[in-house]
């Protein structure tokens, strides 16, 4: 492991001590999954058919999702309606682990619901249901009262602005002038084309878009974004710029640099929320005592991570070390998961209607019968899951002479195989564990095997899956090849 991958790993482990206090417009986000297979014959517009839903917070409340899943604490600030969409923020925000969340209840005020149709992996139509106003004086006064008293308590501000009217400009002014007098960093997620609220502000990370709406300038080029972001910093008295880029990665611009860092996304199949993710994990950082580049870098490995996800994603701290010690060439995928990455991976597969098969097993000095039932699983499904054997559970399986090959080696040369889409290292005797997490389609055994001595067999035909034993080649085995060089 070279010097920079081990300095971002110890950046990771550092995020637990963040305390951070976050700010902002929260949101209701509904996804609702189904198939269109119709158009109507009342008008030209296809017939939705609703198969599941799916509650999500969102806006300022994937912030502080996120913030949580990169371990941090955090104090959580924001307004809602006294109404059922309200109800249900408060019951997921209760879920989120490390966070004190403060709800203020305005009794006219519609929390704000936005719900998302998809169909076949792709968003079909998109219903906001909100009340978009300045909230009351006797709120202010409240939130003033909170983010005083927080502060003493916090190490940095993240305000994320999404106008719908908790962020007033006198509000944001406030807050800021209590963060730059608390000397703590002050990071803030944009909205709209006035930046004069957000003065003072240590970092601001606009997208390309609104980077334009905000200077009146084109914002594409280097040199685009390089004069507008300056434009920013001088007008506002800004330290930094981090313009997020989607694809293009994102640009870190202070008073004497610029800095650009390309996109760790591997596959993008949901940009919601990435933008959250960034100043979460910025906002981590910086209250930890990371240096501004290295939050950068964190920030920009996170929101590869959430764009492979599908709705308003968390990154976890465990998903940034797996990237970052997987780090692999653009035209490759990470195919070494945790059992949470894996999980979020087949969510990923199952939006495209790909089918997830399963198999395990030791591997150990990899053979013609290793790589026969491997193919035979892949003929089965469109997506190979691998679960392996860690060290210690082979050799409570096999004797402590054994495995001759690491666990991370094993998995490394699985992941060679085209046919192998993905390996999970577990710690158990049997991959029970991760077979009830990841529910595959298919789990594909040996055919030395009968289906009724098959340990996974009744989980997995409880819950629908099949189970495949592929034929095997005679005269192949790890036991025979070790005895062969003794």
């Amino acid at each position: 492991m070279n010097k920079s991958t081990l300095a971002l790993t110890a950046c990771v482990e550092s995020l637990s001590k963040a305390k951070v206090l976050c700010i902002g417009d929260i949101m209701l986000d509904r996804f609702v999954y189904g198939d269109v297979e119709r158009i109507s014959p009342e008008a030209p517009i296809p017939v939705f058919n609703i198969k599941s839903d799916k509650l999500m917070l969102g806006g300022a409340g994937n912030v502080a999702s996120n913030l949580s899943g990169l371990g941090a604490k955090t104090r959580f600030i924001t307004v809602v309606g006294n109404d059922p969409a309200g109800h249900d923020i408060k019951k997921l925000i209760t879920e989120i682990p490390n966070t004190t969340a403060i709800l203020i209840h305005e009794k006219e005020r519609r929390t704000s619901i936005k719900t998302r149709y998809i169909a076949g992996g792709q968003q079909m139509m998109r219903t906001d249901d909100e009340t978009v106003a300045p909230i009351r004086n006797e709120t202010k006064q409240k939130i003033i009262k909170l983010v005083t008293s927080g502060l003493n308590n916090c190490n940095a501000l993240v305000i994320a602005d999404y106008a719908k009217g908790v962020l007033t400009p006198e509000i944001t002014k406030q807050l800021i002038r209590l963060a730059k007098k608390a000397k703590i960093p002050i990071i803030v997620d944009p909205q709209g084309a006035d930046y004069k609220p957000y003065k003072g502000a240590d970092i601001i990370t606009p997208n390309r878009k609104e980077l334009s709406l905000a200077t009146g300038m084109p914002a594409n080029t280097d040199k685009q974004i390089n004069t507008a972001a300056r434009k920013l910093i001088s007008e506002n008295n800004i330290k930094s710029i981090l313009a997020t880029r989607s694809g293009d990665g994102m640009t870190l611009i202070s008073a004497n640099s610029f800095d650009t860092f390309n996109a760790e996304a591997q596959e993008v199949f949901d940009v919601s929320g990435a933008g959250d993710t960034v100043v979460a994990t910025i906002g981590a950082s910086l209250s930890a005592g990371i240096d501004l580049k290295q939050a950068v870098k964190l920030a920009n490995i996170s929101a590869g991570i959430v764009v492979a996800k599908t709705g308003t994603a968390v990154s976890y701290a465990n998903d940034i070390i797996e990237a970052i010690e997987n780090r692999e060439p653009p035209s490759k995928t990470v195919k070494i998961l945790n059992a949470r990455s894996a999980l979020n991976r087949t969510k990923v597969w199952r939006t495209q209607k790909l089918t997830i098969g399963f198999t395990n097993g030791c591997f150990d000095l990899l053979h013609p019968g290793h790589i026969a039932t491997i193919n035979a699983a892949k003929a089965a499904c469109d997506k190979l899951i691998v679960g392996l054997n860690n060290d210690a559970s082979i050799r409570r399986l096999k004797g402590k002479q054994r495995p001759i090959q690491s666990d991370k080696v094993r998995a490394q040369i699985l992941t060679s195989l085209k046919n192998v889409d993905a390996v999970v290292i577990f710690s158990e005797d049997t991959p029970m564990r991760i077979i009830e997490s990841l529910k595959p389609d298919v789990f594909i055994k040996g055919a030395d095997y009968k289906i009724n001595k098959i340990p996974e067999a009744k989980t997995v035909q409880a819950y629908g899956g099949k189970i495949i034993l592929a034929e095997l080649i005679e005269g192949h085995s790890t036991t025979a090849t070790i005895s062969k060089l003794e």
